[in-house]
């Protein structure tokens, strides 16, 4: 038999079991937007593929040369950090990312919409990121192949225990002896250097992320041989007969004379 008292203990009780799960799981994949924007084209189309449910994955188009940059939307009340590995390397180490939550990373404020344009290489400085052959790859300067022509972004929630003050520098390892793959597809380049300030700011994330997105650059001819895109290959146009003005190029398979030489011919030969 209940009492009023134990019976406001249990309400309580069942309250905070209802609540406190739903304290570590604010975000959804949905809080964070991930596109690539051509310096030329603008926002690059994307081709959703198939991805089992548990992770985003799609297609871009990539045009040799072209310089691009990573926009990231958080559309949620909490901060969020972000790791971002472009062909398998961590776009502010330049080290080999694993996407784990001790990489180093950028933390996107609530409501806030950044764009990554390249490589950093100091506080105030990056190299741009374009679209190059995969042997001219930054990635390839470093022997590692294992994740070429792939953008990917892993989104961490923060985690809600006052953050340590020191940085954790646990890097993936060097991907040097990475075993060689083909290099006829893209990669990205160390382009040049642009003005991009930057600060340090206390984050520390939980340890899975609630979001992974992969998008996979590949030459134009590569989508519409596997079917990424829908391509239809351009047929000449027939060329009608004259009949009045026979084809040039239609003299039994051999070379006409000049205009000149076939006229001073019809004077020699007259029939």
């Amino acid at each position: 038999m209940y009492t009023l008292k134990s019976f406001f203990f249990t309400v309580a009780a069942l309250v905070l079991i209802a609540v406190l799960p739903a304290h570590g799981n604010e975000f959804n994949q949905n809080d964070v937007v991930v596109e690539v924007i051509s310096d030329h084209r603008g926002s690059l189309r994307e081709y959703p593929v198939d991805s089992s449910g548990q992770w985003e994955r799609s297609y871009i188009e990539a045009q040799k040369n072209e310089r691009y940059r990573i926009r990231v939307r958080n559309t949620n009340k909490r901060r969020v950090g972000l790791v971002i590995a472009v062909d398998g390397r961590n776009i502010i180490t330049g080290k080999r990312s694993d996407l784990k939550h001790n990489e180093a990373m950028y933390v996107l404020g609530p409501w806030e919409t950044a764009e990554y344009t390249g490589w950093r290489t100091s506080k105030n400085r990056e190299n741009r990121f374009f679209f190059t052959r995969a042997q001219d790859s930054y990635a390839q300067a470093w022997g590692d192949h294992s994740a070429m022509g792939v953008i990917a972004v892993a989104a961490f929630p923060e985690k809600w225990q006052k953050p340590r003050p020191e940085f954790d520098k646990s890097f993936g390892r060097s991907g040097s002896t990475m075993k060689r793959q083909r290099q006829n597809g893209p990669g990205t380049g160390f382009g040049e250097g642009t003005w991009s300030p930057s600060h340090e700011v206390n984050f520390v994330a939980r340890h899975r992320p609630f979001k992974k997105e992969f998008i996979k650059y590949e030459w134009k001819k590569t989508l519409c041989r596997r079917g990424i895109m829908a391509c239809y290959r351009q047929q000449p146009p027939k060329r009608q007969r004259n009949r009045f003005w026979p084809d040039e190029d239609q003299f039994n398979g051999f070379a006409p004379f000049p205009p000149a030489a076939r006229q001073l011919l019809r004077q020699l030969l007259p029939w």
